[in-house]
């Protein structure tokens, strides 16, 4: 079956089918401006590709207020050129405190690796993303422009929009989040709910908040606490607990109430822990449901059909018991870059013969992108789900075994997660 035979089959239904073939035609196009979107779309424009961010928010889609970048998030940032000017603002999380109310014990331990280049900072999610923005050429990033369907035809997609309006495309990634459409496009199945939920929330502190550059931790009773420090007068905190989609629907309708649901599940902490919350503002804390793809549909599934891929959350939605859902977006965005430049420009674009061995470059090149990340993906959500399983699990024997030995081999797995380099942004063998 040609691919113009096989694209009729592959058409999620749309109003709009009947209008012209396009308004414009775009190379590339990356559904989602957040942290996938953004990396992909700066690694491509590093590497000479220009590409269009369509962002369906009215700005920079800012959820959460704090992300904590690891190892592997440095490495892709230094690879983008951008790592240092993020460095200096936030400090080096050098050590993890872990600690636990019902049996008083109190553990310290050093990061994983910490010796051997192992880094780990609190960054504000704003400015990660102001700082892939601005390095970005003007115009990169499209807003309030949002994907209703997509329909494909021979060697190109059509994206139909909310506005009416068309783009016709050679190149599709979908960076579009949990509920991405472009998943869905490709047939993998929709994300699952854990069975647990996470608040969130930032203060500050305008006279400094006192705290060293560590990472606190407790168990407490099935939830998992915790807070670290962004900079000397900023905290990010956590806080994860098993629930049900309607405790969050109700939950995230009232901040107030959001705010003494933790304090009630942590007032027994030490009370500098639990007095983060109790400074945290009303519109800085937020909840939501924790939801992961089903590993094995990573191993079963299409990360790739020919010219449209996925990345970041739309392809590996996790729980954040590892701290790797930003972290690997990061990576993911200069590994894909770098296999679609090498498809495109190993051989310059004047002696590509026709669209049928364009598309065929790109098929490869997206391919190749999906060998890569497809155990990498199945690795981090099954590794996260172990680990929130041991954190969180109540009673007495799991308390004891987690306290005693398990505390060090979750930190032992999230730094060997962490420790994975995604290369540098260059094209071996480009002509």
């Amino acid at each position: 079956m040609s691919v113009q035979e096989m694209e009729k089959h592959v058409v999620i239904s749309s109003p709009y089918s009947s209008m012209r073939e396009q308004d414009m035609e775009e190379h590339v196009v990356i559904v989602g401006g957040g942290i996938a979107g953004l990396t992909t779309a700066l690694g491509l424009h590093r590497l000479g590709l220009r590409s269009l961010v369509l962002e369906s928010s009215e700005n920079l889609r800012i959820t959460g207020f704090a992300i904590t970048l690891m190892t592997n998030a440095w490495r892709a940032l230094d690879a983008l050129g951008i790592g240092n000017s993020l460095r200096e603002h936030y400090p080096l999380i050098s050590r993890l405190q872990v600690g636990s109310s019902v049996s008083g014990v109190t553990s310290e331990n050093e990061s994983p690796d910490a010796n051997e280049g192992y880094e780990t900072r609190c960054v504000r999610r704003k400015e990660l993303l102001e700082t892939l923005e601005k390095e970005l050429p003007h115009g990169t990033i499209r807003y309030s422009s949002k994907v209703v369907s997509i329909e494909g035809r021979g060697y190109h997609k059509f994206l139909h929009l909310a506005d009416g309006s068309t783009l016709k495309v050679k190149v599709l990634i979908g960076c579009d989040g949990v509920n991405s459409l472009v998943a869905k496009w490709l047939g993998l199945q929709k994300p699952v709910y854990s069975g647990r939920s996470a608040m969130r929330g930032f203060v500050e502190y305008p006279d400094g908040h006192g705290f060293q550059p560590r990472f606190h931790v407790y168990f407490e009773g099935g939830i998992r606490y915790g807070y670290v420090p962004c900079d000397d007068k900023c905290l990010y905190w956590f806080c994860t607990y098993s629930s049900s989609l309607q405790h969050d629907e109700e939950m995230q309708e009232n901040p107030a109430k959001m705010k003494q649901f933790v304090w009630n599940k942590i007032s027994q902490l030490p009370q500098q822990a639990a007095a983060v919350v109790e400074m945290t503002e009303l519109d800085s804390i937020s909840c939501s449901p924790l939801k992961l793809r089903l590993p094995w549909n990573l191993l079963l599934g299409n990360i790739s059909k020919g010219n449209v891929c996925a990345a970041g959350d739309a392809l590996h939605p996790m729980t954040p018991d590892i701290g790797q859902g930003g972290c690997s977006a990061l990576e993911e965005g200069v590994v894909l870059a770098r296999c679609l430049a090498e498809a495109l420009l190993k051989k310059p674009r004047n002696e590509i013969q026709n669209e049928e061995e364009e598309y065929g470059r790109i098929k490869k090149g997206l391919e190749k992108f999906a060998k890569e990340r497809r155990w990498r993906s199945f690795s981090l959500i099954s590794a996260a789900y172990v680990v929130g399983f041991i954190q969180e699990r109540n009673g007495k024997v799991m308390r004891f075994l987690r306290e005693k030995f398990l505390s060090r081999f979750t930190i032992s797995i999230s730094g060997k997660m962490a420790d994975f380099h995604c290369g540098k942004l260059n094209i071996s063998g480009r002509n």
